[in-house]
């Protein structure tokens, strides 16, 4: 895992604090409303780069930028589709979604969902600005869990 910014006691940015042991450069930590990003999940430890964040970086190329919050029927028809996220996998630290639970998903995936009618509901100030290389604003917002 990554160092985070601490902001204050028990929270954390997403801004990555430079490590020696992983020389990849890694893409500005701003949401697709062009503000800082926001943590996605710690429980259970989420992101491409497993720092809580939908952090990117060319290196990325699943795009884990989508934050979602995980349902029952989404995590059903993404097994079905060949993506198991709720099956726990201890050997990689993995253990498995359950509805309600927050996840960088890959934007692709997500919008594979979206066209069958699953698309899970997303959390965009946790949502990297590069998922919007793949998935417009405006269907995004559609679905978002952190909107008044």
């Amino acid at each position: 895992m990554r160092n985070l910014l601490p902001v204050a006691k028990g929270e954390y940015s997403c801004l990555l604090l430079p490590t020696v042991d992983v020389p990849v450069k890694i893409d500005p930590s701003i949401n697709v409303f062009g503000e800082p990003l926001q943590p996605c999940s710690d429980r259970p430890v989420t992101g491409y780069f497993r720092d809580g964040c939908c952090n990117t970086s060319d290196d990325d190329q699943g795009s884990h930028t989508v934050c979602i919050e995980a349902s029952k029927d989404f995590l059903q028809f993404s097994r079905q589709n060949g993506n198991d996220l709720s099956t726990p996998m201890p050997d990689y630290g993995f253990p498995g979604l359950r509805p309600g639970d927050r996840w960088c998903l890959c934007a692709v995936r997500w919008l594979e969902a979206h066209r069958q009618g699953m698309a899970p509901r997303v959390h965009l100030t946790s949502t990297h600005i590069r998922a919007l290389e793949i998935v417009p604003l405006e269907v995004l917002r559609q679905f978002a869990a952190d909107l008044n």
